[in-house]
């Protein structure tokens, strides 16, 4: 496998530049995944990696080799898709073994790098199957497996899961968190969802407006948010901000505390609030407080809960996870 380095990359459509000079280091066989909002370059950066949009600027490095003019056929590397992109005529063999009768790879060792990856993937009853007979995520397994013969130095993830039902998505990336500890590859993963992120990566890259917000390992950005944008996108439900002129506090411009950081009582407490919604999910309560003129507050409870709309309830938060905001949106500590 292979390190990918990123020095200064930019990305513009004419006049218009979407990446602003990205800076990243991916170790070997790192699980790396890329997060954001829908249009904040995430995509943009994994399709630059793979050869599928030109570097404006900066440059790119794979296994140390300079990488800007190479196509993508030349860097070594394999991508999935969001869409499965399978040859419908096809069966799950050949579709896993299509890049390798191109390059005219021997019949002999095409089939056992199939009958390995079927192997890897649970698709060895399948294999004579067409993808018109298969689950969405069994074709989406036959796309991870297309991509595992080829022998990559980097595996490419673009949203893979987003297709799937919720069932499905647990179920494949469950899959894919094996499949990385197994082949130990260098992977990078897009998606937008903070979950799919928190469970998968060994480093999560938090991007916003072409940026990089921040760098760090799922509990890094969970405990540590660098500014606002991070601690507002990692975690679920995303986290209260107070402003904190409006509860006396005088040492930061806005104050952050997790839903699941805030204590509940019936009698006392540091503030007030009435549920206006409360959401029962059985392992976990969701409590939405009108706070009065520090807004609309969430509560996360453990467990089921009594209650319920038009309670007036008070709340604390748990002081040594309160996280305070200058007036430029970083983070001063907790």
């Amino acid at each position: 496998m292979a390190n990918v380095q990123l020095r200064g990359i930019r990305k513009a459509y004419g006049s218009f530049e979407t990446i602003h000079g990205v800076d990243l280091d991916i170790v070997d066989r790192d699980f790396v995944v890329l997060v954001g909002p829908s249009g904040c370059g995430k995509s943009t950066i994994l399709r630059l990696i793979a050869g599928l949009e030109d570097i404006t600027a900066g440059d790119m490095f794979i296994d140390g080799k300079r990488v800007n003019a190479d196509p993508p056929s030349k860097r070594g590397i394999a991508m999935v898709f969001q869409s499965y992109a399978l040859y419908p005529h096809m069966s799950v063999r050949d579709n896993i073994s299509f890049g390798l009768d191109l390059a005219k790879v021997p019949k002999e060792r095409i089939a056992a790098k199939v009958a390995e990856a079927a192997r890897q993937l649970e698709l060895t009853p399948l294999l004579d199957r067409l993808p018109r007979q298969l689950s969405g995520g069994q074709r989406q397994r036959v796309a991870i497996g297309r991509a595992i013969v080829r022998d990559p130095k980097v595996f490419l993830f673009d949203e893979p899961l987003s297709n799937l039902d919720a069932g499905l998505r647990v179920q494949t990336r469950l899959e894919l968190a094996k499949l990385h500890r197994d082949m130990k590859a260098t992977t990078v993963y897009v998606t937008h969802d903070q979950v799919e992120a928190m469970t998968l990566a060994d480093r999560i890259v938090v991007i916003n407006a072409g940026q990089i917000e921040q760098i760090g390992t799922p509990m890094e950005l969970y405990n540590r948010p660098a500014n606002l944008f991070v601690a507002g996108f990692i975690g679920s439900p995303r986290m209260n901000f107070i402003e904190a002129a409006r509860i006396g506090e005088t040492s930061c411009a806005t104050i952050g505390v997790r839903p699941e950081h805030i204590n509940v009582s019936a009698e006392s407490g540091r503030w007030q609030g009435t549920v206006i919604h409360a959401e029962h999910l059985g392992a976990d309560t969701n409590l939405y407080l009108d706070c009065g003129d520090k807004g609309l507050l969430t509560v996360r409870l453990f467990g089921e809960q009594r209650y319920g709309t038009g309670d007036v309830l008070h709340l604390s938060p748990v002081e040594d996870a309160v996280h305070r905001f200058n007036a430029e949106g970083r983070a001063i500590g907790r």
